[in-house]
């Protein structure tokens, strides 16, 4: 998958009704299921996504505004974009690697 970066991303809506936060996710993630050519991951703390850095970038500024859609006042979200071009990589690769 030459030409893709792997980033995480964490979107936390501050000051809301509830400290449940689920909603929010799932929302964000309809964003995920809807795009092509992309691979993401849930995790506990975050999603990992896996594309292009273009595609990966705009899918990210997609799900900030999830919950400013919603109702929130405020969003703090954390990227990390891990961008290596001297050869190929995926998620399942990374795990795998510290796995061995």
């Amino acid at each position: 998958m030459k030409g893709q970066v792997i980033a995480e991303v964490t979107i936390i809506p501050v000051g809301t009704a509830s400290p449940s936060l689920s909603h929010y996710i799932t929302a964000c993630h309809d964003i995920l299921r809807n795009a092509p050519d992309i691979i993401y991951q849930l995790t506990a703390m975050g999603t990992i996504i896996q594309g292009s850095l273009e595609q990966v970038i705009n899918l990210m500024k997609q799900m900030h505004a999830v919950p400013f859609q919603m109702g929130a006042q405020r969003v703090l979200t954390t990227i990390t974009i891990d961008d290596r071009r001297d050869k190929l990589g995926s998620i399942e690769q990374k795990v795998r690697a510290v796995s061995e």
